[in-house]
Protein backbone atom coordinates (compact mmCIF):
# COMPACT_ATOMS: atom_id res chain seq x y z
CA UNK A 1 0.00 0.00 0.00
CA UNK A 2 1.23 3.11 -1.01
CA UNK A 3 1.77 5.96 1.45
CA UNK A 4 -0.87 8.09 0.25
CA UNK A 5 -3.41 5.40 0.91
CA UNK A 6 -2.32 5.03 3.91
CA UNK A 7 -2.71 8.36 4.98
CA UNK A 8 -6.38 8.44 2.82
CA UNK A 9 -7.24 5.12 5.01
CA UNK A 10 -6.62 6.59 8.54
CA UNK A 11 -8.08 9.57 7.53
CA UNK A 12 -11.49 7.73 6.18
CA UNK A 13 -11.31 6.31 10.10
CA UNK A 14 -11.11 9.63 11.56
CA UNK A 15 -14.01 10.90 9.84
CA UNK A 16 -16.04 7.77 10.41
CA UNK A 17 -15.64 8.42 14.45
CA UNK A 18 -15.81 12.40 14.86
CA UNK A 19 -19.51 12.02 14.49
CA UNK A 20 -19.97 9.41 16.88
CA UNK A 21 -17.38 11.08 19.61
CA UNK A 22 -19.33 14.26 19.43
CA UNK A 23 -22.79 12.90 19.80
CA UNK A 24 -21.62 10.47 22.90
CA UNK A 25 -19.49 13.67 24.20
CA UNK A 26 -22.38 15.63 24.54
CA UNK A 27 -25.05 13.62 25.45
CA UNK A 28 -23.01 11.59 27.99
CA UNK A 29 -21.05 14.58 29.67
CA UNK A 30 -17.78 13.40 28.98
CA UNK A 31 -15.07 15.59 28.84
CA UNK A 32 -13.04 12.31 27.46
CA UNK A 33 -15.03 11.72 24.70
CA UNK A 34 -15.59 15.37 23.41
CA UNK A 35 -11.49 15.63 23.67
CA UNK A 36 -11.42 12.63 21.69
CA UNK A 37 -13.44 13.87 18.70
CA UNK A 38 -12.63 17.02 18.96
CA UNK A 39 -8.71 15.57 18.32
CA UNK A 40 -10.14 13.32 15.92
CA UNK A 41 -11.41 16.27 13.68
CA UNK A 42 -7.96 18.03 14.20
CA UNK A 43 -5.78 14.70 13.15
CA UNK A 44 -8.59 15.32 9.61
CA UNK A 45 -6.89 17.92 8.90
CA UNK A 46 -3.10 17.47 9.50
CA UNK A 47 -3.74 14.52 7.88
CA UNK A 48 -5.01 16.37 4.76
CA UNK A 49 -2.29 18.50 4.96
CA UNK A 50 -0.11 15.90 4.76
CA UNK A 51 -1.56 14.10 1.89
CA UNK A 52 -0.90 17.78 -0.16
CA UNK A 53 2.62 17.75 1.53
CA UNK A 54 3.24 13.99 0.14
CA UNK A 55 2.06 15.47 -3.25
CA UNK A 56 4.00 18.75 -3.27
CA UNK A 57 7.34 16.90 -2.28
CA UNK A 58 6.72 14.96 -5.39
CA UNK A 59 6.56 17.95 -7.43
CA UNK A 60 9.50 18.45 -10.08
CA UNK A 61 11.93 21.24 -9.89
CA UNK A 62 11.72 24.36 -11.48
CA UNK A 63 13.98 27.64 -12.70
CA UNK A 64 12.73 29.35 -8.72
CA UNK A 65 13.15 25.77 -6.84
CA UNK A 66 16.01 23.47 -8.36
CA UNK A 67 15.77 21.32 -5.48
CA UNK A 68 12.02 20.92 -5.90
CA UNK A 69 10.36 20.85 -2.29
CA UNK A 70 12.28 18.28 -0.16
CA UNK A 71 11.21 19.99 2.80
CA UNK A 72 7.17 19.47 2.37
CA UNK A 73 6.82 16.39 4.46
CA UNK A 74 8.86 18.08 7.50
CA UNK A 75 6.34 21.47 7.60
CA UNK A 76 3.17 19.19 7.50
CA UNK A 77 4.78 17.12 10.66
CA UNK A 78 5.11 20.90 12.58
CA UNK A 79 1.43 21.55 11.70
CA UNK A 80 0.77 17.66 12.75
CA UNK A 81 2.40 18.56 16.02
CA UNK A 82 1.56 22.14 16.62
CA UNK A 83 -2.29 20.97 16.17
CA UNK A 84 -1.62 18.40 18.87
CA UNK A 85 0.48 21.16 21.11
CA UNK A 86 -2.69 23.46 20.95
CA UNK A 87 -5.17 20.36 21.28
CA UNK A 88 -3.46 19.38 24.71
CA UNK A 89 -3.45 22.84 26.33
CA UNK A 90 -7.02 23.42 25.36
CA UNK A 91 -8.03 19.81 27.00
CA UNK A 92 -5.98 20.52 29.98
CA UNK A 93 -7.66 23.64 30.36
CA UNK A 94 -10.82 22.05 30.39
CA UNK A 95 -10.11 19.35 32.67
CA UNK A 96 -9.01 21.67 35.41
CA UNK A 97 -11.71 23.90 35.16
CA UNK A 98 -14.00 20.66 35.75
CA UNK A 99 -12.37 19.62 38.74
CA UNK A 100 -11.88 22.75 40.19
CA UNK A 101 -15.54 23.78 39.75
CA UNK A 102 -16.84 20.08 40.33
CA UNK A 103 -17.54 17.09 38.15
CA UNK A 104 -21.05 16.90 36.89
CA UNK A 105 -22.66 13.36 36.48
CA UNK A 106 -20.89 11.50 33.53
CA UNK A 107 -22.68 8.61 31.48
CA UNK A 108 -20.14 5.53 31.93
CA UNK A 109 -21.88 3.05 29.76
CA UNK A 110 -21.90 5.15 26.35
CA UNK A 111 -17.78 6.21 27.10
CA UNK A 112 -16.81 3.15 27.33
CA UNK A 113 -18.91 1.65 24.35
CA UNK A 114 -18.02 4.55 21.56
CA UNK A 115 -13.86 4.60 23.29
CA UNK A 116 -13.54 1.29 23.26
CA UNK A 117 -14.97 1.15 19.26
CA UNK A 118 -12.20 4.62 18.48
CA UNK A 119 -9.38 2.36 20.44
CA UNK A 120 -9.72 -0.66 18.57
CA UNK A 121 -10.64 1.59 14.98
CA UNK A 122 -7.11 4.02 16.16
CA UNK A 123 -4.92 0.87 16.82
CA UNK A 124 -5.95 -0.47 13.46
CA UNK A 125 -5.13 2.93 11.82
CA UNK A 126 -1.26 2.46 13.50
CA UNK A 127 -0.49 -0.26 12.03
CA UNK A 128 -1.47 0.53 8.82
CA UNK A 129 0.85 3.32 8.99
CA UNK A 130 3.75 1.44 11.11
CA UNK A 131 3.84 -1.09 8.00
CA UNK A 132 5.28 2.30 6.00
CA UNK A 133 9.17 2.16 5.44
CA UNK A 134 10.07 5.17 6.31
CA UNK A 135 8.39 4.94 9.88
CA UNK A 136 10.12 1.28 10.55
CA UNK A 137 13.83 3.59 9.49
CA UNK A 138 12.38 6.86 11.17
CA UNK A 139 12.50 9.08 8.29
CA UNK A 140 9.87 10.50 7.75
CA UNK A 141 8.87 13.20 9.86
CA UNK A 142 5.76 13.63 8.15
CA UNK A 143 4.79 10.02 8.55
CA UNK A 144 6.17 9.68 12.12
CA UNK A 145 3.97 12.78 13.03
CA UNK A 146 0.55 11.42 11.66
CA UNK A 147 1.87 7.82 12.74
CA UNK A 148 2.29 9.39 16.86
CA UNK A 149 -0.94 11.14 16.34
CA UNK A 150 -2.41 7.85 15.47
CA UNK A 151 -0.90 5.34 18.26
CA UNK A 152 -1.88 8.25 20.57
CA UNK A 153 -5.34 8.51 20.04
CA UNK A 154 -5.68 4.83 19.94
CA UNK A 155 -3.58 4.78 23.80
CA UNK A 156 -6.48 7.70 24.80
CA UNK A 157 -9.52 6.30 24.02
CA UNK A 158 -8.70 2.96 25.66
CA UNK A 159 -8.28 5.06 28.53
CA UNK A 160 -11.40 7.10 28.53
CA UNK A 161 -13.10 3.41 27.97
CA UNK A 162 -11.66 2.26 31.24
CA UNK A 163 -12.73 5.22 32.57
CA UNK A 164 -15.57 5.34 31.33
CA UNK A 165 -16.04 1.23 33.23
CA UNK A 166 -15.11 2.53 36.17
CA UNK A 167 -17.90 4.80 36.21
CA UNK A 168 -20.37 2.69 35.36
CA UNK A 169 -19.23 -0.07 37.63
CA UNK A 170 -18.92 2.08 40.48
CA UNK A 171 -21.72 5.11 39.60
CA UNK A 172 -19.84 7.40 40.69
CA UNK A 173 -15.84 8.31 40.61
CA UNK A 174 -16.98 11.18 38.01
CA UNK A 175 -13.95 13.09 38.63
CA UNK A 176 -12.04 10.00 36.83
CA UNK A 177 -13.19 11.25 33.79
CA UNK A 178 -11.33 14.66 33.24
CA UNK A 179 -8.57 13.38 34.98
CA UNK A 180 -7.81 10.52 31.98
CA UNK A 181 -8.46 13.51 29.87
CA UNK A 182 -5.61 15.74 31.31
CA UNK A 183 -3.02 13.08 31.79
CA UNK A 184 -3.53 12.43 27.89
CA UNK A 185 -3.58 15.44 27.30
CA UNK A 186 0.06 15.54 29.25
CA UNK A 187 1.69 12.84 27.45
CA UNK A 188 0.56 13.70 23.63
CA UNK A 189 1.46 17.00 24.75
CA UNK A 190 5.06 15.99 25.74
CA UNK A 191 5.49 14.46 22.26
CA UNK A 192 4.34 16.88 20.54
CA UNK A 193 7.59 19.23 21.66
CA UNK A 194 9.55 16.85 21.81
CA UNK A 195 8.64 16.39 17.77
CA UNK A 196 8.64 19.99 17.19
CA UNK A 197 12.19 20.18 18.47
CA UNK A 198 13.25 17.62 16.22
CA UNK A 199 11.45 19.32 13.18
CA UNK A 200 13.30 22.38 13.98
CA UNK A 201 16.32 21.01 14.07
CA UNK A 202 16.21 19.43 10.46
CA UNK A 203 14.86 22.44 9.19
CA UNK A 204 18.21 24.57 10.71
CA UNK A 205 20.18 22.08 9.25
CA UNK A 206 18.47 21.73 6.22
CA UNK A 207 18.82 25.78 5.39
CA UNK A 208 22.51 25.83 6.52
CA UNK A 209 22.97 22.40 4.05
CA UNK A 210 20.94 24.75 1.50
CA UNK A 211 22.99 28.30 2.12
CA UNK A 212 26.15 27.27 1.78
CA UNK A 213 28.16 28.19 -1.60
Amino acid sequence: MTRTRRLSVVLILNLALVAGLLVVGISANSLGVLAEGADYLADAAAIGVSLLAVRVSKLAPTPQRPQGYPMATTWAAGVNAGWLLVLSVAILVGAAGRLLTGTSEVHGLPVLIVSGIAAVVMFVGALILGDDDDNKAGGDLNMRAVLLDTAGDAAAAAGVAVAGAAIYVTQGLYWLDPVVAAIIAVVVGYHAVRLLIEIFQTLRVHRRSTSRP
